[in-house]
């Protein structure tokens, strides 16, 4: 095999924005990395709304220039069409052009001096005492990359994790999502009930004038499910065919038990830091995207990335995450028990309770940081009758009203 380096200080594997700015952050910090990808380019399809919160676009200063639109309110419809209007008077979110954002990031990262590969799919991670050896297929040929770690930010799914002795994801959904010609739809629609989606939910995002995203969560066969999706729009004249290909994609609703090991880390959705509600993975992943990178430093900088002292990686994006992962995950349990019958009266019961009024009013309340909401609703004192009728175990009604505190 062809060495293409000496040696990187880090080789992150995987081309998405996660992986980029691990990348980049480790970069401005003088340390010499390279990313690998597997497709034959960054701006392909991807299977994801793309719908970041303002939060984020500030944080991470995403520019104009990668955002659709903004967007400050949806309609969710449940099982029996009824609909709920959830809106506020600012925008919350930005809908990203996700192949343009892609490019953005790994511009960026390049500028920063970071070496990209694509067209470079992985077949083994071997680690030796002072290096982990990659080795790479690169249009045809075997190249080996030296690096003192790796980074794993690869998407779901990844046959990495398990070879490298690290547990894959414990649950999981699949995705399923196409482009549509739309007649004027201006506003984000969100779809429940078990012959649409079952246990989870589909969604009608607008994107540039007369365009927009059809997709939904399920657990079994989510192309047959959106197929059946799209013929309704159709006849609905909400859209103007639903004859055209899909993308797909997993989605990991728990966290890997363990995200680091010797001269490795595992970050973004392969790590599993996803918010398990809605399976959005973009801000909570650059979040973990920077704790991976300052973790990196420390310990590159002391020559030591034994699994010991890059455990601390987890320990930091737990005490910034955890509680958002479990909450949302048993919360998410919870959902997918109600039924059809028992999510309609729900329905019914948030809009005559003035529960909605009350969330949309409550400006600590975000569009990222679900605990607190949880907590909101399973308090709330017409819900709580919903939620006993299904009998669930005592300790989970308690931990999901005090918002998995404890």
């Amino acid at each position: 095999m062809t060495s293409i380096k000496n040696l990187y200080d880090v080789a992150v594997i995987g081309g998405g924005p996660v992986s980029s700015q691990v990348a980049y952050k480790l970069a401005g910090m003088g340390y010499h990395a390279i990313v690998l990808e597997k497709k034959e380019k960054l701006t392909g399809p991807v299977c994801c709304t793309g719908i970041v919160s303002r939060e984020c676009i500030g944080t991470f200063s995403i520019p104009d220039s990668v955002i659709h639109r903004w967007v400050n309110s949806a309609r969710l419809f449940s099982p029996i069409a009824k609909s709920l209007h959830v809106w506020r008077d600012a925008p919350q979110a930005a809908i990203l052009n996700r192949p343009a954002f892609n490019a953005f990031w790994a511009n960026r990262a390049q500028s920063a001096g970071v070496e990209y590969r694509i067209a470079s799919e992985v077949r083994s991670i071997k680690q030796s005492k002072k290096t982990a050896l990659v080795d790479v297929v690169h249009r045809g040929e075997h190249l080996t990359v030296q690096a003192r770690v790796v980074v794993l930010a690869t998407g779901f799914g990844s046959w990495l994790v398990d070879g490298l002795g690290l547990k894959g994801a414990g649950d999981f959904v699949m995705g399923a999502q196409a482009e549509v010609e739309t007649n004027n739809i201006d506003e984000v629609e969100v779809y429940f009930g078990s012959k649409i989606a079952p246990s989870f939910f589909a969604w009608l995002v607008p994107t540039v004038k007369g365009k927009a995203l059809v997709g939904l969560l399920s657990r079994r066969n989510p192309p047959a499910y959106l197929r059946s999706l799209l013929a309704r729009l159709v006849a609905e004249g909400k859209i103007i065919s639903g004859d055209i290909p899909f993308t797909y994609g997993g989605v990991p609703l728990r966290p890997l038990p363990k995200t680091y090991g010797d001269r490795m880390l595992v970050v973004g959705t392969t790590a599993g830091q996803v918010k398990p509600l809605t399976g959005g993975g973009i801000y909570f992943g650059l979040l973990c995207a920077d704790i991976a990178a300052n973790t990196l430093n420390r310990c590159l900088s002391i020559d030591d990335l034994s699994a010991d002292k890059l455990a601390s990686y987890q320990r930091s994006w737990k005490r910034r995450l955890g509680r958002e992962l479990r909450t949302g995950y048993w919360a998410r349990r919870v959902f997918e028990k109600l039924g059809d019958r028992r999510l309609d009266h729900l329905f019914g019961l948030m809009e005559s309770s003035g529960l909605i009024d009350e969330l949309r009013q409550a400006e600590e309340l975000s569009f990222d940081w679900h605990a607190d909401v949880v907590s909101r609703i399973f308090n709330h004192r017409l819900l709580i009758k919903v939620f006993r009728s299904m009998k669930l175990p005592f300790h989970l009604e308690e931990r999901l009203r005090k918002g998995l505190k404890t």
